[in-house]
């Protein structure tokens, strides 16, 4: 049984790297897709994880197969659909930050239909983790996405639910409808300050918090750098976030997700789960790309040590 199934469509990346001496730009390979990444930092925490999805009969699809095993990620339920290919995205870097390029129409991801969904699996999981990009890179994704739920729901089985907002895919009030309708049926809302103000038109990260604990019990709220806020009828609690030698944000919110859902599965309380999930975020900063960079346990537990003892902050 995998107690944690994460749903959505994993991506070939390609990572702009400093250019050589003649100015050539270079690129290296990798894998994201932010729901894969997330399910790669769980396991790498030591969670039983698995992953629900479908890729293209070529070598990009391969290759994620060899990399879940490697990881530890179940694929047994993420179909190969021969007629589709496996997504493609691009990642530049600038002075204002990271940015993406998507070659996805059409994939075979995006092509995952409700029926195709392993309810058996679903149901015998402890959570089921999806995200804005789960359901807004099509509409048969969308529907994929709350029958997933819906299933979830009925078997007692959690549901998480990560923002992760692209404008790119669809527009604002969509996404604004179908992501704060899945959130209405979720145990753990896991959305960004960014995300959450062009979601809500909201800024202060309490109005934020006030928001979706309208909607679900239990809201983790990350802001970046300045940390994360966790939010329950129980309370609230701040945490900050660390100083770290940061070159390359992709994926550090995917990895917040996959170390917090891991840490909630070995027992922790979402305080304690989210700065660990904190101090994974920002360990996943300091490399290039999505998944080489994740962290596993000593790294992250160093980290937090250090900032305990005052060396980071």
């Amino acid at each position: 049984m995998t107690d944690l199934l994460c749903l959505g469509e994993p991506m070939l990346e390609l990572n702009r790297q400093p250019p050589d001496a003649s100015g050539r730009a270079l690129y290296l390979e990798g894998f994201g897709g932010d729901t894969s990444n997330a399910a790669i930092a769980a396991a790498r925490q030591g969670a039983s994880t698995g992953y629900i999805s479908a890729l293209g009969d070529d070598p990009a699809g391969r290759a994620f197969r060899a990399l879940w095993t490697a990881e530890g990620v179940d694929h047994t339920t993420t179909r190969t659909d021969p007629t589709a290919p496996t997504g493609l995205y691009l990642v530049t870097h600038d002075v204002t930050g990271h940015h993406f390029a998507f070659f996805r129409t059409g994939s075979a991801a995006s092509r995952l239909q409700p029926h195709d969904l392993p309810a058996a699996a679903i149901e015998s999981a402890k959570i089921l983790h999806l995200s804005g990009i789960s359901q807004a890179i099509s509409d048969a994704a969308c529907d994929a996405g709350f029958r997933a739920i819906a299933i979830a729901r009925a078997a007692g089985t959690k549901v998480s639910y990560d923002t992760n907002l692209r404008l790119r895919l669809w527009p604002a009030p969509r996404a604004a409808a179908v992501i704060h309708a899945a959130i209405a049926q979720a145990d753990i809302a896991l959305p960004s300050l960014e995300d959450a103000t062009t979601l809500t038109g909201l800024t202060d990260p309490d109005a934020v918090a006030d928001f979706y604990l309208r909607l679900c019990p239990l809201v983790v709220l990350k802001c970046g750098a300045a940390g994360v806020l966790v939010a329950s009828a129980d309370g609230r609690t701040r945490i900050p976030g660390h100083r770290v030698a940061s070159i390359d944000a992709t994926g550090a919110g995917d990895t917040f997700c996959g170390a917090f859902l891991a840490r909630t599965l070995a027992g922790d309380d979402p305080a304690s789960a989210a700065a660990y999930a904190n101090a994974a975020a920002a360990l996943a900063t300091t490399g290039y790309g999505a998944v080489a960079p994740i962290p596993r346990p000593d790294a992250v537990r160093a980290l937090q040590h250090s900032s305990t003892a005052g060396g980071a902050t």
